[in-house]
């Protein structure tokens, strides 16, 4: 009699979680620690690309704004250690090895990606503005391996002469002509979604899988586009300010006003601000990224607590390590074999 009691119950159970799925709602059988009509562990991602975010005990959020695509921009230069400091980066190594890890990174966090977001379009667009020949090699080969859509662009600065302020250093120049090309590649794209990425950023393996995530959350939420930072700059908790704070998929975000070169945000956005965006390669600002301010001033900018990738500069650098990381941990991740 007991089986036949259990078996009656399992058969309601299951018609149950069936009727749930037809209606599209969500069950949660927190005994077994799983919702049954998703078929996940609680401690599983549960939300879903392109329908829903779920993020416990906070409940569901339709999308209404699914991404498409995406063109990670990598800028790199494997022979300029700093742009503008005599200073060593963190672990002293020669800059090939920051451009290496930085890329292998970001690999790692393509291949997690896309478990989840199996209909993406990732493409991956390689500016190199005066690299070594081998370093140049290794980097086709690696993401070649991977057989991720790949472009490689050699920066001419000829090209942009007219564009890039004439008073600036050389290796500004170098910097500047590197930025308008990659916003040039965003702007006459068809990629839903640009990662302008620098090459000293190594990335936590789940960090993509968070931007993207949050990205569809947060941008269905405010009806807007908006840009994400992946890292939590130190400089930004030298005084107390007022703080808004949101949840995304497995980070919280946190409002903030100022980045470096390193964001996400969308096509339509570059668009919306081409002339602001630009600027930042006709006038050499101080700060730098005050162009990048000014629309962060306009549209949200988040950056996650904690980050989700460490920028690779001096240890006492304020614009560089982020808190409560594991800097050690995530620069041995991505050594490559030789």
């Amino acid at each position: 009699m007991k089986i036949q009691k259990s078996n009656k119950k399992n058969f309601f159970k299951k018609i149950f979680i069936k009727i749930c799925r037809l209606l599209n709602f969500e069950i949660i059988d927190q005994s077994e620690f799983t919702i049954p009509t998703l078929k996940k562990r609680l401690d599983e991602n549960l939300s879903t690309t392109g329908k829903k975010s779920i993020t416990l005990p906070m409940g569901e959020i339709k999308i209404t704004r699914q991404i498409n695509s995406l063109n990670i921009i990598f800028r790199f230069c494997t022979n300029v250690k700093m742009l503008t400091q005599s200073k060593q980066r963190l672990f002293e190594e020669e800059k090939n090895q920051y451009t290496l890890r930085s890329l292998n990174s970001i690999l790692r966090s393509i291949q997690s990606a896309k478990n989840n977001f199996r209909y993406l379009d990732i493409k991956i667009t390689a500016i190199d503005s005066g690299s070594d020949d081998a370093d140049v090699q290794k980097i086709k080969k690696m993401i070649e391996e991977k057989s991720i859509n790949f472009e490689y662009v050699k920066l001419d600065l000829d090209e942009l002469k007219d564009f890039i302020d004439p008073l600036a250093s050389t290796n500004q120049k170098s910097n500047m002509g590197n930025i308008y090309k990659s916003f040039e590649i965003g702007r006459d794209g068809n990629y839903d979604l640009l990662y302008f990425l620098e090459d000293d950023y190594i990335h936590e393996q789940n960090s993509l899988s968070e931007m993207l995530f949050s990205y569809e959350k947060f941008s269905s939420l405010i009806k807007d586009e908006l840009i994400l930072c992946p890292t939590d700059f130190p400089y930004l908790y030298n005084k107390f300010e007022p703080t808004e704070i949101i949840l995304g998929n497995n980070r919280h975000w946190r409002v903030i006003e100022e980045t470096l070169c390193t964001f996400l945000t969308s096509k339509r956005l570059l668009l919306k601000y081409w002339d602001t965006f630009i600027s930042m390669t006709k006038t050499e600002n101080l700060p730098f990224e005050k162009p990048l301010h000014e629309i962060y001033s306009k549209q949200y900018c988040l950056s996650p607590i904690p980050s989700l990738a460490m920028h690779c500069t001096n240890i006492n650098s304020v614009y560089g390590l982020s808190p409560v990381m594991d800097w050690k941990k995530l620069w041995d991740e991505n050594k490559l074999n030789d």
